[in-house]
């Protein structure tokens, strides 16, 4: 039996031999595509050859994919563990062609590989065409059908609709019929009983989707119409969890070598056993794929957090944690436990993931432990609400309030509903949806972006020339309109440019597009989709044929270049002073700051963070010259000791940037030469995850004004104590003598306050067995609070106690409310009668059942507002 690493190199072997050139799998986060936060199918790497934006290198090519599908159209997330085959992260293996071979030869090696190599049955094999869709203009896809025909039965070959056999990229773009292989892997008598035919896309679990063929014919435009793609590719994508189960004689992914290894140590860490319980079986599932996901988004440099990708991240986590702590009674941190068994399964293919562990375990054991403090919450809050609606006889929990459980504090709505049977109850669960669609909503419609059709003008690519050159002269390829949050911009394409597109953390340049005449039109930012430089703007141009002067704003474009290349220096001078284990975790590179994430397991001490700016403020004033290679071959940029991060996808030729000792791979624009910075100074560094610290810095003129602010502000402070030399003992001397009128001051309002308040209780007058204390003049608010405090602690629990102020404090004033505990429970609300006076002296306040205060504007409503507050109270 081949084992899953022998099935992995046994496709790329094969693919190879058809003169396939073998890649590696690109991260499984993706940045710099607005797009997509995750790789979810093998094709997300080929994007831009398969739209035209880049040439095609090599016509044929292959690889096995880490993919992610957990959002959008393609989310498996509630499946997954339930069933056997549903998974978040999975491997992809595909091939492809980009405008060389195309159905036959595809279909013909698939068959090949299946059935030849891998020994398949071919009786137990189903291949699916494209029926056609008349409505769109489109035949039945008869070529493929006559292929397939060579290799299996009239009635293996069936025909799908354009849901199941028709692939598009998204609501536009390339698309075209595509050509599934299932597998019937049911016991023979199940077999000769029902057909495998009537079972295909009916979600039987043993008869499944391995392989779907792609034929992208065609380019969907945005008024729905097709026109033909000027290069055929041909996208293939084959599931290696399910080929593992084929292969293997299971009937389920999970009881493969892929993911046995993790369930029987989650089997032994927990005391359970796999197979002996359903719902323990599913939570088992579920804590072995998830962890797979979230080790490779760790590594890939995807945090969890409470955004965007790292979100999603922090909700699978969670998931996978609930599971645990619902069915495998789980109480504790325990999942990064497990990462020692997923490296010695997958580490051989990824050995990213062995030289990343210590930081997955630290964020994995965090992230885990940060959540069953939050399940804890949860269950109290929850636990709260039963008990308010058993009081009002109420066994439904309302839908507003399931979700705020779940969106403010995460707490899963199976486990609300877990616990409300527990207690006789349920949940709304039609509520809970309106309010989870209405969360969708918004966020959709903050994402919609409308985008006409691309209008292209000439043909070409667009060449980045922004290494060399500020400004050129250039010619609009294409553009088009696009509307995003009611705001309308334009995209432009260039056949060069000097502006920088967004990329690995530097923003986007702006600038303007010059025509001859004189008429400028502004570029706002410069993004890149799909390896496309785009820039933005608000305007076309009046005449879009006319030859234009592309021209950055230079002025921000050093100032960018000055804080990218100091993230250079300041990473050298983090591994010198830490530790050769920092690395780069994320950054940010604008006009006015940077920011540099890097893994460390421990707060920066002062010292450490004076000796990382002075080493790179001495290497600043080196004026070491920028060494710039372009075009190296990755192997021997390697060798120079340029640093390859992980999760970022690096090409077979790299650009390297070097400062003396500085070596890395970078697509950024940097200066010159390092003297041109100025200086860098750190003005933040803090933890924003388990194992990884943030360092904020500014450089040039950024940082010659927080220079002059530190000075300017050093100087108003010795101006305030008349300009002495010594300024840090004279300020610690008046801290001292501050507080210790401080103590004399609390002293004095204790002893007032003690006077007062015994003056206060010799006037003190029986009102129906209360003792009601008044007082209504000039003083102090915190000296009545002071009092209002000792008369409540010094009186006994069964004492019957008022004690109403009203305070006059020049042209201020404020009322103070205390009420004894026999008085509480027998309905009088502080809060409420503090509102009742607050109307009087045109203010407002509150405070709980027992004290409440509140201040007004009005003093001479004091008595009225005492009034009207024993009125209330029936104590007048």
């Amino acid at each position: 039996m081949l084992t899953a690493q022998e099935i992995r190199e046994s496709f790329l072997s094969f693919f190879a031999s058809k003169r396939h050139h073998i890649v590696p799998s690109a991260p499984m986060v993706i940045k710099d595509d607005p797009t997509l936060m995750f790789t979810n199918a093998g094709m997300n790497q080929f994007k831009d050859i398969i739209l035209g934006n880049t040439a095609i290198k090599y016509p044929r090519v292959a690889d096995s994919q880490k993919c992610l599908r957990v959002s959008g159209k393609h989310n498996d997330l509630e499946e997954v563990g339930h069933d056997t085959y549903h998974h978040t992260m999975f491997e992809m293996l595909g091939n492809w062609s980009f405008g060389d071979y195309f159905k036959k030869e595809i279909i013909s090696w698939a068959w090949e590989y299946l059935v030849d190599t891998l020994h398949l049955d071919p009786a137990r094999l189903y291949a699916t065409i494209f029926e056609g869709s008349p409505s769109e203009g489109l035949e039945r896809d008869s070529e493929a059908a006559g292929y397939w025909a060579e290799y299996l039965p009239a009635d293996h070959i069936l025909e799908g609709n354009k849901h199941d056999n028709f692939w598009e990229m998204g609501d536009t773009g390339p698309c075209g019929p595509c050509s599934e292989i299932h597998i019937d892997l049911r016991p023979d008598a199940e077999r000769a009983a029902v057909p495998g035919a009537s079972l295909v896309n009916k979600d039987n679990p043993l008869v499944i989707e391995i392989w779907n063929l792609v034929f992208m014919q065609y380019n969907r435009k945005a008024d729905g119409s097709l026109e033909p793609l000027p290069n055929r590719v041909i996208d293939t994508g084959m599931g290696f969890e399910r080929l593992c189960m084929a292969l293997q004689g299971k009937t389920s992914n999970y009881d493969t070598d892929v993911f046995q290894p993790l369930i029987q140590a989650i089997a032994h860490m927990t005391g359970t056993t796999y197979g002996a319980d359903r719902q323990k079986d599913v939570a088992m599932r579920v804590v072995a794929d998830h962890i797979r996901t979230i080790a490779f988004s760790i590594t890939d440099g995807q945090l969890p957090s409470n955004a965007k990708a790292g979100y999603v991240i922090r909700r699978i986590l969670r998931r996978a944690v609930r599971y645990a702590y619902t069915f495998l009674d789980c109480k504790e941190a325990f999942m990064y436990r497990l990462l020692p068994t997923l490296i010695a399964t997958m580490g051989t293919a990824y050995p990213e993931l062995v030289a990343q562990q210590e930081l997955i375990g630290k964020v994995m054991k965090e992230e885990e432990e940060a959540f069953l403090r939050t399940l804890e919450t949860g269950i109290r809050l929850l636990e709260k609400k039963i008990e308010e609606l058993n009081a009002a006889g109420r066994k439904t929990l309302a839908g507003t309030d399931a979700f705020a459980l779940y969106d403010t504090y995460g707490f899963p709505l199976d486990l609300t509903e877990l616990i409300l049977r527990e207690h006789g109850m349920d949940a709304d669960l039609k509520g809970f949806d309106a309010e989870m669609q209405k969360q969708k909503e918004r966020a959709r419609n903050a994402a919609a972006i409308e985008a006409d059709d691309w209008v292209t003008l000439r043909e070409g690519e667009t060449a980045f020339v922004g290494y060399d050159m500020m400004e050129c002269d250039v010619e609009i390829l294409r553009y088009r309109r696009i509307k995003q949050k009611n705001k309308t911009l334009y995209q432009i394409v260039l056949d060069k440019t000097p502006f920088y597109a967004e990329m690995g953390g530097q923003v986007g340049d702006s600038g303007w597009l010059i025509a001859p005449d004189g008429e400028q039109t502004e570029i706002i930012d410069t993004k890149r989709e799909n390896n496309l430089p785009v820039h933005l703007t608000t305007k076309l141009p009046k005449d879009l044929t006319a030859s234009f002067t592309a021209r950055i704003d230079v002025e921000r474009r050093i100032r960018c270049e000055c804080n990218h290349t100091a993230t250079h220096l300041l990473h050298e001078a983090l591994r010198e002073t830490l530790g050769t284990h920092v690395e780069q975790k994320g950054s940010y590179v604008g006009p006015e700051s940077l920011r540099f994430d890097f893994s460390h397991f421990g707060k920066m001490t002062d010292e450490e963070i004076r000796r990382v700016e002075q080493i790179v403020n001495r290497r600043i004033r080196q004026n070491l010259p920028l060494d710039e290679r372009r075009n190296m071959p990755i192997a021997e940029a390697k060798a120079l000791g340029a640093m390859a991060l992980f999760g970022e996808k690096y090409g077979e030729e790299v650009r390297v940037v070097r400062y003396g000792t500085s070596v890395e791979l970078c697509g950024g624009t940097h200066i010159p030469a390092t003297g041109m910075i100025g200086s860098m100074y750190i003005t933040s560094e803090s933890s924003i995850a388990a194992g990884v610290r943030r360092i904020e810095a500014v450089t040039a003129d950024a940082a010659e004004r927080l220079f002059h602010f530190t000075q300017d502000a050093v100087r108003e402070v010795r101006a305030l104590f008349n300009n002495v030399p010594n300024l840090l003992p004279t300020i610690r001397k008046s801290i001292e003598e501050n507080s210790e009128l401080k103590r004399q001051v609390g002293e004095y309002i204790r002893e007032k306050a003690a006077t007062m308040k015994k003056e206060l209780l010799a006037h003190a007058v029986d009102r129906r067995g209360t003792r009601l204390i008044l007082f209504n003049g000039e003083g102090d608010v915190d000296l009545c609070k002071s009092i209002a405090m000792q008369i409540k602690d010094e009186s006994s629990s069964d004492e019957r106690i008022c004690f109403v102020a009203g305070i006059r404090d020049h042209d201020r004033c404020g009322l103070l409310v205390l009420l004894s505990q026999p008085l509480v429970s027998e309905g009088l609300d502080a809060a409420k009668l503090v509102k009742k006076g607050s109307s009087f002296i045109r203010g407002g306040g509150g405070g709980q059942p027992h004290f409440a205060m509140a201040g007004g504007k009005n003093p001479d409503g004091l008595s009225a507002a005492i009034d009207a507050i024993l009125e209330e109270a029936g104590l007048k």
